[in-house]
């Protein structure tokens, strides 16, 4: 009798804390989800032109209104919305992935040099094309992204093997960040202003500019990889636990290794082919919306942080283009004014941990 009691005890207790787990997860989802809403109205709102909500809506469900403020939200503020919200989340989740690669959660592809040397690649595809064809696609802006990231990421790897220190790692990665920046700077300084019309001002990150065929190449491009991603969930799960832990559960490691630097790689390069390098997004939104769930499951980690990435770059747009307006700020100047606080309570945190 004594052990019945125990065991249904035991039960309720697993339930009660099952059931305050997941009143978290749906509060924090709701939370974002609230918050996407609000600031997603708050953009469309904000600006030169100022449209009351009611228009809004009316010219969002129903496609009639002024012509002037029809093309306003439906030419320039929609898609810088829907772009700073795909390309934060892309950025959060290729964080998320670098984090788990290497183990430890202050990777990102800012902080390793990997979205310095995806820009320093698109510079100089941007400078040939348009030399040479007069026009440059956003698939070969994204390839030579792709192959940007990939040659860093190589460089890191090739690092990894002989720097076991995780802080030297990263203080190499920076370097590299630094030495691609300054190549970038350079093709900047010395090409033609006839060939580049606006990549000073894309090297320095924006959301500016954006058009519905900027849209949809990158949600097709980030979707595909958010999916892949998803179905990477349990390997993930089962690697966050140890090597040895997720080989005796079926994953072969060098595979997965292999796509999650790949699928990473996709991501960051999408966020800098479109809008230059952005920085701290892909560190500080994981760490928080960690810290908020309360778990590191990848099932519910994977959406909460791509939605949290969406929101932060969201917001970080909407003072970009409202603090000092009718000038506007590079989004990296924003994000890393949010994000930098972050990261560095993070290490001092770890630095107690240890």
């Amino acid at each position: 009798m004594h052990k019945n009691d125990s065991t249904a005890n035991g039960n309720l207790e697993f339930h009660k804390e099952n059931l305050k787990r997941r009143t978290r997860f749906a509060a924090v989802f709701v939370f974002l989800i609230a918050a996407f809403c609000l600031i997603t109205v708050l953009n469309i709102n904000t600006g030169n032109v100022n449209i009351p909500v009611s228009r809004i809506l009316k010219i969002i469900f129903t496609g009639t209104g002024e012509p002037a403020e029809y093309n306003i939200i439906w030419k320039i503020r929609m898609p810088r919305i829907l772009m700073a919200a795909i390309l934060g989340g892309a950025l959060s989740l290729s964080g998320f992935l670098l984090q788990t690669f290497f183990e430890n959660p202050i990777a990102g592809p800012f902080i390793l040099g990997i979205s310095s040397g995806a820009k320093m690649i698109v510079a100089l595809a941007m400078i040939y094309f348009i030399d040479q064809y007069q026009v440059v696609s956003s698939y070969t802006l994204i390839v030579a992204a792709f192959v940007g990231s990939l040659i860093c990421t190589g460089f890191i790897l090739l690092f990894s093997r002989k720097i076991r220190g995780m802080a030297t790692l990263l203080v190499a990665g920076t370097m590299i960040g630094y030495i691609c920046s300054a190549v970038t700077d350079f093709l900047v300084t010395f090409a033609e202003d006839s060939d580049i019309v606006n990549l000073h001002g894309w090297s320095q990150g924006s959301f500016s500019g954006m058009s519905w065929s900027n849209v949809s190449i990158s949600a097709i491009v980030v979707g595909g990889t958010l999916v892949l991603t998803f179905l990477l969930s349990k390997p993930i799960g089962a690697y966050q636990l140890g090597e040895a832990y997720a080989q005796s559960m079926g994953v072969n490691i060098k595979v997965f290794r292999v796509a999650l630097i790949l699928l990473s790689s996709i991501l960051s390069a999408c966020v800098t082919a479109f809008a230059g390098p952005i920085s701290f997004v892909g560190i500080a939104v994981p760490f928080l919306v960690k810290r908020c769930l309360n778990t590191s499951k990848p099932l519910v980690v994977i959406p909460g942080t791509f939605l949290g990435g969406a929101v932060f770059c969201m917001m970080c747009d909407l003072i970009a283009r409202m603090a000092f307006a009718p000038m506007e700020l590079n989004i990296s100047t924003v994000t890393s004014i949010f994000g930098a606080p972050v990261v560095i309570f993070m290490m001092l945190r770890r630095k107690r941990s240890t």
